[in-house]
C-alpha cells in the first residue's frame, strides 16, 4: 500500500476513514473533505490510534498503522488463523488467541498479535492435549474448546516470570552474552541533522565505542549494518533473530521543532494496558537511569511501544533516543567524543546490571566499566 497523510484522496483513504469510524474515533460526517478525504479530523483520528496502539504518532497511515488498523477489526473466531511463513498473520484475533494460551498455561510467546511458530507450537500444544485435530490452525472447533476451558490462572504475567528465568540461568557473566547493536539509519537515511551534526555519525560511532567495550568483557557484540547500508526494522529484526541474539539495542538521537526539547528516552516492547517484554523493560529503566545519573541529560522516562522492531525481535529488545540534536546543549555534548564514551560505559553497566539481578549491585551511576572487567575477571578464577 502506499503511505497516506494529509491531503490525500481516493478509495485507499475511504478504506481508513471506514476502519477509524468502526472503532469510534470517526464520527459519521466529520470533516470537509467528503468520505474519501484525508482532512485534519482524520489524521487526529490516525494519531488517537496510534497513541492507543503504542505506535509512532505521526498521523501518517504507513505499512505498521494500517496492519494495526486492519488487525484491530477481528475478533477471535472471526477467521481461521495459521502460521504463514509468506504472509504472517496479525490483528487482535491473534493477541487475544496469545493471551488465551498463556492463561491456559502454554507457552505461547509475548502477546504481540503476530503469529508466528511458537504461538503455532502452542497452539499444536494446547490441540493435541484437548484430543482436537493437531493442524495448528485455530479454526471453530479449537475456539470453541478455549473458551470452554476455564483458565489455570488470571492476571500475573507469566511471559515476564519465563523470560527472567532465562535471564538467571544465563548467569550473571556478560562472558558469551551475544548483543546485537543497531544503529539507527545508515547510508542515504542520516537521520536527524541539524547545523552539520547528522544522526547517522552519532550512533555509528557510539556504536562502535560500544562494540569495543562489550568485546573487552567477553561478550559477542554484533552491528546490525554496515556504516554504508540502511535496513528496514524488520531486515535489522531478522539480523538478530538470526544471530540467536540474548539482547537487541537500538541507538538514535531525536529531533524537534522546539528547541527547548532535550533528554534521553528510553523504550521497550508493551501495549500500554500490562502486557510487555519485561526483560526489555527492565533494561530500558536500568539504561535509563545509568544515562541520566552519567550525563545529566533530562530524564524522559521509558515508554512502552509496539514498534515492529519489538514486535519483530524474538530477544528482549531496547531503543534509545539519546539526546536531541534540535536542541544546542544535547547536541554540543553529543558531539563530544568524551561524552559518547561516558554514555557507551553507562549502556555497558545497565547490561550488567541486568545479569546481576540484583546480586553484588552498586548504586546507579558509581559502576564503572574498570568495575565491570574486575567483576568479569572475579568470576573467571
Amino acid at each position: 500500500m502506499r503511505v497516506l497523510r494529509r491531503g490525500d484522496a481516493g478509495p485507499e483513504v475511504a478504506e481508513i476513514r471506514s476502519m477509524l469510524a468502526s472503532l469510534d474515533l470517526l464520527p459519521p460526517g466529520a470533516g470537509t473533505g467528503g468520505h474519501a478525504a484525508f482532512d485534519t479530523v482524520v489524521e487526529h483520528a490516525v494519531r488517537a490510534f496510534q497513541q492507543r496502539r503504542g505506535l509512532i504518532t505521526d498521523g501518517i497511515v504507513g505499512p505498521a498503522t494500517y496492519r494495526a488498523l486492519r488487525g484491530s477489526s477481528y475478533h477471535l473466531g472471526s477467521r481461521p488463523l495459521a502460521y504463514l511463513i509468506s504472509s504472517p498473520v496479525h490483528g487482535d484475533d491473534v493477541f487475544a488467541l496469545q493471551e488465551r494460551l498463556t492463561e491456559l498455561g502454554y507457552d505461547a510467546g509475548r502477546p504481540d498479535g503476530g503469529f508466528g511458530p511458537q504461538t503455532e507450537r502452542a497452539l499444536r500444544n494446547f490441540q493435541r492435549d484437548y484430543g482436537l485435530v493437531v493442524d495448528g490452525i485455530c479454526g471453530s472447533a479449537t475456539v470453541r474448546a478455549l473458551r470452554q476451558l476455564s483458565p489455570r490462572a488470571r492476571g500475573g504475567r507469566p511471559v515476564f516470570l519465563r523470560e527472567q528465568e532465562q535471564v538467571r540461568r544465563a548467569g550473571p557473566r556478560l562472558r558469551g552474552k551475544r548483543i546485537v547493536i543497531d544503529p539507527g539509519h545508515g547510508g542515504s537515511d542520516l537521520g536527524v541533522v541539524v547545523d552539520g551534526v547528522r544522526e547517522v555519525d552519532i550512533v555509528w560511532d557510539l556504536a562502535r565505542r560500544l562494540e569495543g567495550r562489550m568485546k573487552a568483557t567477553g561478550m559477542e557484540a554484533l552491528i546490525s549494518r554496515g556504516p554504508d547500508q540502511s535496513p528496514s526494522e524488520l531486515q535489522r529484526a531478522e539480523f538478530a533473530n538470526e544471530a540467536g541474539a540474548d539482547l537487541f539495542l537500538s541507538l538514535h538521537c531525536d529531533g524537534n521543532g522546539s528547541p527547548f526539547a532535550q533528554g534521553v528516552a528510553s523504550f521497550h516492547f508493551g501495549t500500554g494496558n500490562g502486557t510487555t517484554s519485561t526483560v526489555g523493560e527492565l533494561l530500558a529503566g536500568y539504561i535509563q537511569r545509568e544515562l541520566a545519573a552519567r550525563t545529566g541529560l533530562l530524564d524522559c522516562r521509558t515508554h512502552p511501544k509496539t514498534w515492529e522492531i519489538f514486535t519483530r525481535t524474538r530477544c528482549p529488545a531496547v531503543r534509545l533516543e539519546i539526546g536531541y540534536l534540535s536542541n544546542d546543549m544535547d547536541r554540543r555534548r553529543l558531539s563530544d567524543p568524551a561524552f559518547r564514551d561516558v554514555v557507551a560505559e553507562g549502556i555497558l553497566v545497565a547490561v550488567k546490571r541486568l545479569y546481576l539481578l540484583g546480586e553484588n549491585d552498586q548504586p546507579t551511576g558509581t559502576f564503572t566499566f574498570a568495575d565491570v572487567l574486575a567483576h568479569e575477571l572475579a568470576k573467571a578464577e
